[in-house]
């Protein structure tokens, strides 16, 4: 092999090395983050619960985990092959090093032999006195500067070749032990998801025997949704409805006919301030702050298949974030609380306007604040419920544009 041919091979295998690096930076990077989310999800979803009172709720937790768990294990597996072929490559690339070091080293003492040959060695200054002539003189002296610096070049490209090496060994290694590590991770982690499918197979088993009741439940958690957001979207229509008249009243414009539903369902008119509050709202679309400072996301918004039956469909207008317990509700944004809201049999919520925007809180044992006041990004809300029966502390979320559902995760950093 030609020694630039030697050299571009070389060089191209160490930006591919360098490319792989940086490919396991980001699989690294999505493992370490989907190893913190099942560790919340266990935490959130399954330590606290001191019974199964609901299997249904179980199946549904125990589908988010395998999910997540399923996807750990392809990252992980993207990790073992991707260090497979930065093995291969290395070695390769230390072979090539070898033979480059092997050829430097037969070409150096091949230098040598010859200085020996010609005498160089043994006495420089004999070789340049015994000059024909001055030029002459000149001539052998530049010979021998070249000469002893192109050995000297030698040596070093020697000591080069040797501990770039020994550089790559040491990488070498530390991939192969990286390698093992993944592996043995991904076979626990197999093993680990096995026992949690069978474990989602027998509470699976468990409902359709008793199919009746999984059906009375799920009806009876569709009347408390449907309850809960009807009165949501109650309070908004109304909000809107008194923000308009009172707008309208401060601009001259008055009306002795009572607002009808439509005109109570239209947007919010905003005055300066609250359009600079919409704007900004809006202009951090994707990036709003967790209505929770810790959690995991439950339940997302939009159409989902049933935890038992995958035929059927749901509804899920907002989102449901699982938090620790002792957790508060805080604002996603600065705002004014324009309603506290209450649903019989239920918790409390909150309800906060950015503009015409509006989020709700709900869930709450608590709330610290009260219609009219006005909130900042972060400000706590209210102390988040958690469940005598099964330990859960769990956060409602809803996000509107004055009386549209958005969804929350399009709006909410990584929701």
């Amino acid at each position: 092999m030609n020694k630039p041919f030697h050299l571009i091979l070389i060089f191209a295998l160490a930006t591919g090395l360098a490319w792989g690096q940086s490919d396991q930076k980001k699989l690294e990077a999505q493992r370490t983050a989907l190893q913190k989310e099942i560790k919340q999800i266990d935490q959130l979803l399954f330590k606290q619960k001191k019974m199964r009172l609901d299997v249904a709720d179980d199946i549904q937790d125990l589908n988010k985990k395998v999910k997540v768990r399923e996807e750990l294990i392809s990252v992980t597996s993207r990790q073992v092959r991707a260090l497979e072929q930065a093995i291969k490559d290395r070695k390769y690339r230390i072979t090539l090093l070898e033979q480059e070091l092997n050829a430097l080293k037969k070409d150096y003492a091949a230098l040598i032999q010859q200085s020996y040959k010609q005498g160089l060695q043994k006495s420089r200054l004999l070789f340049l006195l015994s000059a024909s002539d001055f030029n002459q003189a000149i001539k052998r002296y530049q010979y021998l500067k070249q000469y002893a610096q192109f050995r000297k070049k030698q040596g070093e490209e020697i000591i080069a070749r040797t501990e770039e090496i020994a550089r790559e060994t040491m990488e070498l290694e530390k991939e192969q032990a990286a390698k093992k590590i993944l592996v043995d991770e991904n076979t626990q982690a197999r093993k680990t998801l096995l026992a949690e499918k069978e474990q989602l197979q027998s509470s699976l088993a468990e409902i359709k025997r008793n199919e009746r009741s999984y059906q009375a439940t799920m009806a009876a958690k569709k009347r408390q949704a449907d309850a809960l957001e009807d009165k949501i979207e109650e309070l908004i229509r109304a909000s809107i409805a008194a923000n308009n008249a009172k707008n309208n009243s401060d601009k001259g414009t008055s009306s002795n006919a009572p607002a009808t539903k439509k005109a109570a369902g239209a947007s919010f008119v905003l005055t300066p301030e609250a359009k600079r509050v919409a704007d900004g709202f809006s202009a951090n679309k994707g990036k709003l702050i967790w209505p929770v400072e810790r959690g995991v996301r439950k339940q997302g918004f939009g159409v989902y298949s049933d935890p038992v039956y995958p035929g059927i469909k749901h509804q899920s207008n907002g989102v449901i974030i699982a938090t620790p317990p002792g957790s508060k509700a805080r604002s996603i944004y600065e705002g004014e609380v324009i309603a506290i809201l209450q649903v019989p049999g239920g918790k409390l919520g909150v309800q906060v306007k950015h503009g015409n925007y509006i989020s709700t809180y709900y869930n709450l044992s608590e709330v610290y604040v009260k219609k009219g006041d006005r909130v900042r990004e972060k400000q706590d809300l209210g102390l988040i419920h958690t469940s005598s029966l099964d330990g859960q502390s769990i956060l409602k979320f809803y996000l509107y544009q004055n009386a549209t559902r958005l969804n929350p995760q399009l709006w909410v950093y990584q929701l």
